[in-house]
């Protein structure tokens, strides 16, 4: 791992990795929390996205809609996202001495695109390399999750993205190749447990992370005379989390409203030819007196997409997240903004850089 201190100021780009529903973009947010309240500027980011471009891309990649999208394809937009994540935000905020906590990075491709999908690895090094501008994580987490933990927090979410959809073979090979990765950079990929107690998985990436960051190693210090600071900060995170989804879950709620209110508006029975529509039966003429013509339902748009909020969890960039995250292949814009940690990666997380 770098140095703790740079002695040329520039900041510190620290990716989170890990299969679906791993924890990435929830680690992020505590680790941001705790960072903020030491006076660090933070930059939380997800994979794809980041950016008005990344974001636009991020929607096409993971919509369920385009089954037919190529393997070449899909690794391509995962490396042009990349791109512009890097040259817009990233090496901005790290020019600044900013830390940059991102939800997947390029070794997502590696397990996603490469292990995953069978494409070949030199060219996807090659390709990294490129949209990189060779740049390299100074640390890298590897999240691990148990499967219970996996399915209760992947139970949480809407509905599955188009590569969250893959089938369980390729999700095996998936973690097969997240594992071949630490194997061989033990150095800068680091794995972590992500275990059922929150607080435990964030005291062990707080310790992986000690010889790069001061701020974790004097919080696992206090931690050692105050268990409880710890746990408070993990709990008011996720009572932020837990509200920002009952929050979702009634905007979801008035969105079907409006589409079965717009539905019984357009369709309904109709009067004798000539006549008018019974009152509340509006919405266009029936043909020739019969039934109204019903609404057409409205297409799958994919995933929501949040813009960049102050004090959010991987998503758009945030300066001075989340939400969210990435693997090639994650959840749900914006400019940047900072990472004090209200907005979860929704969704995660994005995903699958």
């Amino acid at each position: 791992m770098a140095e703790s201190r740079r002695q040329d100021g520039r900041g510190l780009l620290i990716t989170f990795e890990g299969g679906d529903g791993a924890g990435k973009s929830t680690q992020i947010r505590f680790l941001a929390r705790l960072l903020e309240g030491a006076g660090r500027e933070v930059v939380c980011l997800r994979e794809p996205g980041g950016t008005a471009v990344g974001e636009a891309l991020r929607r096409v990649v993971l919509d369920p809609a385009h089954g037919a999208m190529s393997d070449r394809a899909e690794l391509l937009i995962y490396e042009a996202a990349r791109a512009q994540i890097v040259d817009e935000v990233i090496a901005p905020a790290l020019a600044r001495g900013a830390v940059v906590l991102c939800d997947r990075f390029f070794d997502s491709t590696v397990a996603y695109q490469g292990a995953g999908r069978g494409l070949d690895g030199a060219f996807i090094a090659a390709a990294n390399r490129f949209a990189c501008d060779g740049l390299v994580p100074d640390a890298t987490i590897l999240l691990v999750a148990p499967e219970e933990a996996v399915r209760s927090r992947m139970g949480r979410r809407g509905g599955a993205d188009r590569l969250e959809r893959a089938g369980d073979a390729f999700h095996g090979r998936v973690a097969e190749g997240f594992a071949a990765l630490a194997a061989a950079e033990p150095e800068r990929v680091r794995t972590v447990s992500s275990q059922l107690h929150r607080t435990d998985t964030f005291r062990a990436v707080l310790a992986e992370l000690a010889p790069l960051l001061p701020e974790a190693a004097a919080a696992l210090a206090a931690d050692g005379d105050d268990p409880a600071a710890l746990t408070e900060l993990v709990a008011a995170v996720m009572e932020e989390k837990r509200r920002e989804r009952e929050r979702e879950r009634k905007r979801a709620a008035q969105r079907d409203r409006r589409r079965s209110s717009g539905r019984g508006r357009q369709g309904g029975a109709g009067a004798p030819k000539g006549g008018r529509h019974p009152q509340g039966a509006r919405g266009g003429k029936n043909a020739k007196g019969g039934k109204g013509s019903q609404g057409a339902k409205g297409s799958h748009g994919g995933k929501a997409t949040p813009g960049s909020q102050k004090a959010k969890a991987p998503q758009g960039s945030q300066n001075a997240p989340g939400g969210p995250a990435s693997r090639d292949g994650g959840r749900a814009a914006g400019a940047p903004a900072s990472a004090s940690g209200r907005d979860g990666a929704k969704g995660k997380g994005g995903r699958r850089g």
